[in-house]
């Protein structure tokens, strides 16, 4: 694909990201790289898996009415991807960081519950992220107003590079910590916005919660053995 009209503004562990004009729409552009220090073979095959998995999963988020990039365009010889340029948005990331002074902030509290009920709907339908972090979820604005509705489209999820289907309580497990882990590290003293996340993806996802929750707990415990014993 020709790139030449676009300009390069991320570059990542696994592609390069661009922004530019494709068809008169604002987009962004998604090429995978080759890993030098791979065997060749491996590194093609890796690289056409993951791709293609990122496509699935963002197909499958349409499909299940979880808001995500549109694609445009996924080119499986060259391992590219062209999607919509989400503007007028932030990441979580920065929506909790500017709001987080305000002890008593019901948008914010409204966004984390959304936010578990999203991340339970991939769970619902066998969807593993594999990096939920508060940088890989967007929240769009509608005149600097962060809108809030019953379908939580105001929440879209971003980067499926490491996705997978079908995933286990474990992997499901995983998806929670990962996203825990993003909230204490990046957003210290927001321990009260992760259990109202959690109280919202325990409820949307019903019965399968207990055996995830249970997983969880198992994968955070691990989690602080590791750093007790550094």
């Amino acid at each position: 694909m020709d790139l030449s009209n676009f300009k390069l503004f991320k570059q990542g562990a696994e592609a390069c990201l661009y922004v530019g004009q494709f068809l008169d729409q604002s987009a962004v552009v998604k090429q995978r790289f080759s890993k030098k220090y791979r065997h060749p073979a491996l590194d093609l095959q890796l690289t056409k898996d993951r791709h293609r998995a990122e496509v699935r999963a963002v197909l499958k988020c349409k499909s299940i009415g979880v808001r995500t990039p549109v694609l445009y365009l996924a080119d499986n010889a060259t391992n590219t991807i062209v999607m919509e340029n989400i503007q007028d948005s932030d990441t979580a990331r920065d929506f909790i960081n500017k709001n987080l002074q305000d002890k008593n902030n019901q948008q914010l509290e409204d966004i984390c519950k959304n936010i578990g009920i999203v991340v339970a709907k991939l769970h619902l339908h066998g969807i593993i992220h594999g990096d939920i972090t508060t940088s890989n979820v967007l929240i769009t604005k509608d005149n600097n107003i962060v809108t809030k509705d019953n379908n939580n489209n105001n929440i879209v999820m971003i980067d499926f590079g490491l996705s997978f289907m079908e995933g286990t309580p474990e992997d499901k497990g995983v998806d929670l910590y990962v996203l825990e882990r993003a909230f204490l590290s990046t957003h210290p003293n927001t321990e009260h916005l992760f259990a109202l996340l959690l109280a919202s993806y325990k409820n949307k996802l019903g019965k399968q919660s207990g055996e995830v929750i249970k997983k969880f707990e198992e994968i955070r415990m691990r989690g602080r053995k590791r750093t007790m014993v550094g």
